[in-house]
């Protein structure tokens, strides 16, 4: 009799689910529902019933649900999740990619004792992004909303919640909220109580270990969903950390990562402490270490510049010249949240075309800035490693050939395209049977993908987009007013 196990990777923009056979790694049936994101000028938010409806019609579409053994969540990192007494969210949560929180993470910084001692005490150093900045900001903000707060969750936490009843998360996701240390493994009670924060931990999810079970699903939830009541809840996890595990990724392999944001990171033995901000030292789901770097603009920002020239999105020239800071969104990596979008070197002889392939050269090119970086900082990328591509940006053409062309690396684009909800999955299957999630994206051979080859790097193109990079970071007149 066959096992199956459920992954889920909730995302900024959709949720999807893979039932997946516990043995064998045969993927048997896929949903995916989309969300709603509302908001702009750094404005991000989503009601986090929208994520549970989607995860409820994500499920229905394997048709699978009543089989399903184990089901774990990975979730969009970072996002702020108010929960009432009753478990009922307060307002929609502030996702990841919301910038509003920028100068309350300065003032984090600066009162925990400046970014040194925060990569040193606790792995990271506050950006709008994380958690404890946002956090922070709705304090200041809407100081009514957060009196009435009894729990505070992550995206993957309160779906898990939903499923279990049980309020957790685990050490991969909670290292990317700012308030827990990666030194100690534990939540920082000295950040915790700054001013700002005002927070003490009973009002956080319970952490667990990679393999420790979150809960089972319970009657409301498998009458809501479909899922067997008992059936096995994994611990979770952020979206990167699900990633990894559905490559089954080894040490110093480096990864990036194409989607509505573009990040890169790696797998390594030991934590990472980067006081410049620009690599978080993430904790991982296995009990070892992500550091990784983030931009906030990546396939999306992409699209909306061919949409805007009336493009196919593979419709691209040569850029001769061109460079796009593609800050659609403002920009994490660089630390520029009230950065904008801009375009130089523009001539009335410019193809349109050339504009679009500027753009994907924009995005690659700070990935691989980020890229180097973490090599710098942590126990560093292996050298005879190829270049893993994920997201839905990887199996574009254009994507992959700007990849090759700035990286002068051997790319792997792997044959499972969910990585995220599979690394889930793994999770799942781990739990279920009491192993280590290495082995069982061994097992299934998760890590296996199209090897495209190296090409000689185009360092012209990559001088030309530094230089302008490092001007416009600098340029008052490229802000969002």
């Amino acid at each position: 009799m066959r096992t199956l196990v459920a992954g889920v990777d909730c995302s900024t923009q959709a949720t999807k689910v893979v039932v997946v056979d516990a043995d064998s790694g045969e993927t048997l049936g896929f949903g995916r529902a989309e969300h709603s994101v509302e908001g702009n000028a750094g404005v991000r938010e989503t009601d986090p019933e929208v994520w549970w409806q989607a995860l409820l019609s994500a499920l229905a579409q394997t048709n699978l649900a009543g089989e399903v053994a184990a089901i774990s969540i990975a979730g969009q990192q970072h996002g702020l999740v108010c929960l009432d007494e009753a478990g009922k969210a307060l307002r929609p949560a502030m996702l990841w990619n919301d910038t509003r929180a920028a100068s309350d993470a300065a003032d984090l910084v600066d009162g925990f004792g400046g970014a040194t001692r925060w990569a040193a005490r606790i792995g990271v150093v506050p950006v709008a992004s994380f958690t404890a900045s946002k956090w922070a900001w709705l304090r200041r903000c809407e100081p009514e909303i957060a009196a009435r707060t009894a729990a505070i969750r992550l995206p993957h936490d309160f779906l898990t919640e939903r499923l279990s009843g049980h309020g957790v998360t685990d050490r991969g996701d909670a290292s990317g909220t700012a308030w827990w240390s990666s030194e100690t493994e534990s939540y920082s009670t000295e950040v915790l109580a700054l001013r700002a924060l005002g927070l003490t931990p009973d009002l956080l999810p319970r952490v667990l270990g990679p393999t420790e079970q979150a809960g089972i699903v319970t009657p409301a939830a498998a009458a809501a969903s479909g899922l067997p009541a008992g059936a096995v809840v994994g611990p979770g996890t952020g979206d990167n950390m699900g990633a990894a595990l559905g490559l089954g990724l080894r040490s110093g392999v480096p990864v990036l990562s194409l989607g509505t944001s573009g990040t890169v990171f790696l797998v390594s033995e030991t934590r990472t402490a980067d006081s410049t901000g620009d690599v978080a030292g993430f904790a991982d789901a296995t009990g070892r270490f992500l550091p990784l770097a983030c931009t906030l603009n990546c396939t999306l920002a992409v699209d909306r510049i061919a949409g805007w020239l009336k493009l196919d999105r593979e419709s691209v020239a040569p850029s001769g010249g061109v460079v796009v800071l593609p800050y659609l969104d403002g920009e994490r990596t660089p630390n520029l949240p009230d950065a904008a979008a801009a375009v130089f070197g523009l001539r009335h002889t410019t193809d349109p075309r050339a504009i679009l392939m500027a753009a994907y050269e924009g995005a690659i090119v700070g990935l691989l800035e980020a890229l180097d970086a973490i090599d710098a900082c942590s126990s560093g990328v292996d050298p005879a490693a190829p270049l893993i591509l994920v997201g839905g940006g990887a199996h574009g053409a254009t994507w992959q050939r700007v990849a090759q062309r700035l990286s002068g690396k051997e790319i792997v684009v792997p044959h499972v395209r969910e990585v995220v909800s599979m690394g889930a999955a793994v999770q799942a299957a781990a739990v279920l049977r009491h192993e280590a999630p290495q082995d069982v994206a061994a097992r299934w051979g998760t890590s296996g993908g199209t090897l495209l080859p190296a090409v000689p790097r185009d360092t012209d193109t990559i001088a030309l987009h530094r230089s302008v990079r490092r001007l416009a970071s600098e340029a008052v007149q490229f802000r969002r007013p």
